[in-house]
């Protein structure tokens, strides 16, 4: 479904073709000096506009097939980093490289290592200072491909490691972990391209004295200035409501 904001841009776009639709019916008598005001340069703007729209839209519709994507590729990754922990630890394995990967595997689970005491309500009636703890969640999805990168690591410097098993040998953890950065990599792209194009559209809709907005108003100004501020044919152009820019 659209946003509210996106429907507005849709809604100004919609109302400056009714205003040239006004204009052409005025004929003749509608005839500004002012190049951008005449129909074929609004015409053309409006070409201009609908054509920022659709470029959003693409864009919008490529950022939430690659997030998608992401989020599919990633769902796996803690069910998977449990059976990994499991499999090392019923090999031969050191303890210390069993603890390493399960140190990992916290991480890529969300969770503390270790709970840290907190004080108890007595104590800090007393003055004891409130437990200040860093956030160890490090659950972005930069840090988790970089947690699940540690895991690999540590599981291919240990030469036990030979799990019959195809979800958890290294060739295909190692394939996870390039689509995990490409799928990444996909969102970042996306980001960056919707954005460019709702700057595109907010400069061909919002552009001080050149979009669309303020040449609407400029039309109606012309419109008022031939036919009079009581004229029919200006209360149909005052009719019209162009909104400002104010959100995506």
């Amino acid at each position: 479904m659209a946003s509210t904001t996106e429907t507005g841009h849709a809604k100004n776009v919609a109302t400056f073709e009714d205003l040239i639709s006004f204009c052409t019916g005025y004929g003749a008598t509608y005839n500004p000096s002012k190049v951008v005001l005449k129909l074929p340069a609004l015409t053309t703007q409006l070409t201009s506009a609908n054509a920022a729209l659709q470029a959003v839209k693409v864009a919008k519709t490529a950022f939430d097939n690659a997030t998608n994507a992401r989020e599919v590729a990633f769902k796996p990754m803690k069910t998977l980093a449990t059976k990994i922990v499991s499999s090392l630890a019923a090999t031969e394995a050191t303890k210390q490289t069993v603890d390493d990967v399960k140190s990992t595997n916290l991480k890529i689970q969300g969770k503390r290592a270790k709970s840290v005491a907190k004080p108890t309500a007595a104590a800090l009636a007393a003055g004891a200072e409130p437990v200040k703890t860093a956030s160890t969640s490090q659950q972005s999805y930069d840090k988790l491909i970089d947690h699940f990168a540690q895991l690999i690591a540590t599981l291919t410097a240990e030469p036990k490691y030979l799990p019959n098993e195809n979800e958890l040998k290294l060739t295909a953890l190692n394939t996870m972990l390039t689509d995990l950065k490409a799928k990444n990599t996909a969102v970042i792209n996306a980001t960056t391209a919707v954005s460019n194009a709702r700057i595109a559209r907010d400069k061909a809709l919002y552009a001080e004295g050149t979009g669309m907005v303020d040449t609407a108003l400029d039309v109606k100004t012309y419109v008022k200035s031939v036919f009079g501020a009581s004229s029919p044919q200006y209360k149909q152009v005052s009719a019209l409501k162009f909104t400002k820019r104010t959100g995506d």
